[in-house]
């Protein structure tokens, strides 16, 4: 080989290894970014990279990160509760997903300290990034909102996916409670962050349920409050009833409608002035005694 050659060769080698290289690097939070990006039409790359979002070094079994961002109290403020906002736990309501991310962008613009806030936009980032079309459940084909340990999950979670929903796959609960690494993530955060408050998103009910102590809020905007009860495994079963922690479920109207900016606004004022007034009295964190 001549020596131009050899030199040529050698070139295209390292610059192959460097591709090779920064493709096998790349930062999985900037990839799952990527693709919300690519799959949501009211969420672009940039807006969600623009959170710098937080690893929390666990990931779904599609290898995909499991990720959050944190608020923290002001260090001039004694914050009045801690707060934990999830969204997507059902990867096929897109607005749920969303809406996480318009909420984010007034605590970046208006975060006062007045409460610590934690917030997990994405809890099923598998089933949202599907290959073909979203879905409900996880990559496993489970429902996480019916894989929490609740008190009932060994005598009731099988049986009613058995009898009352004909064992619809949509509503799945798993081999066994906490089976998802999802699930099991989310409980660890509820144990590590000790929540006052839990709020999760979901859509297209248009209501606003609520399980736990404290005084439900009446309406959200234009979603009043309307109790649907739990189920065997359910957030609002393991969280709010066993656990005892208030935990406010947002419906939104529509899975794959974005509610109006007015209407984002409302709900997010409407909820803010009901943690400031139902926080104060909620009586001390017990997480750990059940």
């Amino acid at each position: 080989m001549q020596p131009y050659k050899f030199i040529f060769a050698t070139i295209l080698i390292l610059l192959s290894n460097v591709v090779f290289s920064s493709s096998t690097h790349t930062n999985p939070v900037d990839s799952l970014c990527q693709e919300i990006g690519e799959k949501l039409g009211s969420v672009s790359i940039n807006d969600c990279l623009e959170q710098q979002l937080i690893n929390s070094g666990e990931t779904t079994s599609k290898n995909r990160p499991l990720v959050y961002k944190t608020y923290p109290p002001l260090k001039s403020k004694q914050p009045l509760g801690k707060i934990l906002l999830m969204g997507g736990i059902h990867g096929d309501e897109y607005s749920a997903i969303s809406i996480m991310f318009k909420w984010m962008n007034k605590l970046n613009q208006y975060h006062s300290g007045l409460f610590h806030w934690q917030v997990i936009p994405l809890l099923n980032p598998d089933g949202l990034l599907q290959n073909n079309k979203a879905q409900r459940q996880n990559s496993n084909g489970v429902d996480l909102n019916r894989n929490f340990p609740s008190s009932d999950w060994e005598k009731l979670a099988q049986i009613y996916w058995k009898k009352k929903t004909y064992k619809n796959p949509r509503r799945y609960p798993g081999p066994s409670a906490m089976s998802e690494i999802e699930t099991r993530w989310f409980v660890e955060t509820i144990n590590s962050f000790k929540p006052d408050v839990i709020i999760a998103v979901h859509a297209p009910h248009k209501l606003v349920d609520y399980d736990g102590p404290q005084q439900a809020p009446s309406r959200l905007g234009t979603l009043r409050l309307r109790q649907l009860g739990t189920y065997p495994g359910s957030l609002g079963n393991y969280a709010g009833v066993d656990l005892d922690l208030p935990v406010v479920t947002v419906e939104l109207a529509s899975a794959g409608i974005m509610p109006s900016s007015k209407e984002i606004t409302h709900m997010w004022v409407d909820l803010v002035r009901w943690l400031v007034k139902e926080i104060p009295n909620k009586k001390p964190n017990v997480i750990g005694k059940h």
